[in-house]
């Protein structure tokens, strides 16, 4: 016959039937063998199902969230629409560039600038650059004398060249074609 030991455990009062006068806590006593007492439950591991589902969803709306919310930053920079011609090119390497805004405010490689400070520094910036290349990026609402101001500008700070930005203009599908007229007296 196998050995019997016995083994308690302090349990709650409210999980084990008590009388009046008791203390909150009853001494329960469990009769085992001693094989049981040196057992520990195998094979039963916790496991823990995590749906997937909810986490897929919170998931998505952030990144709806994010790509809705980055288009409407603005972007740092300077504002400026540039007129449009049909034979601009566009250019590879962007040396010095001169910014002229709508509202007539002049920037220089970003930094806004006076117009009076404008001649030093671009002589500044014309010594230093491989290519003495000045764009001039000027809003298509501005004061033309402004533009030509700058220009002058520009010049006497010894800029080699001198290149007005401008958009391309989009065409319509339809091509039109530019006839040579023949007046009367070639006829």
């Amino acid at each position: 016959m196998r050995q019997k030991r016995f083994w308690s455990t302090r349990v709650p009062a409210h999980q084990h039937n008590r009388t009046p006068g008791h203390q909150n806590t009853s001494i329960i006593e469990h009769q085992c063998t001693t094989k049981e007492s040196m057992e520990f439950e195998r094979g039963k591991r916790i496991r823990i199902h995590l749906d997937i589902a909810p986490l897929i969803d919170i998931v998505l709306l952030l990144l709806i969230f994010f790509m809705l919310t980055s288009n409407f930053i603005m972007q740092p920079g300077i504002k400026i629409t540039l007129p449009k011609a049909k034979t601009s090119k566009p250019q590879e390497e962007e040396n010095i560039i001169v910014f002229i805004t709508e509202d007539n405010k002049i920037f220089l490689n970003d930094r806004e600038i006076n117009i009076d400070e404008l001649k030093v520094a671009l002589e500044e910036k014309i010594k230093t650059a491989e290519k003495k290349i000045v764009i001039l990026k000027a809003d298509e609402k501005i004061n033309l004398g402004l533009a030509v101001k700058v220009m002058d500008i520009a010049k006497e700070a010894k800029a080699e060249n001198l290149v007005i930005s401008t958009e391309i203009e989009h065409q319509s599908t339809s091509i039109i074609e530019h006839q040579s007229t023949r007046t009367p007296e070639h006829q």
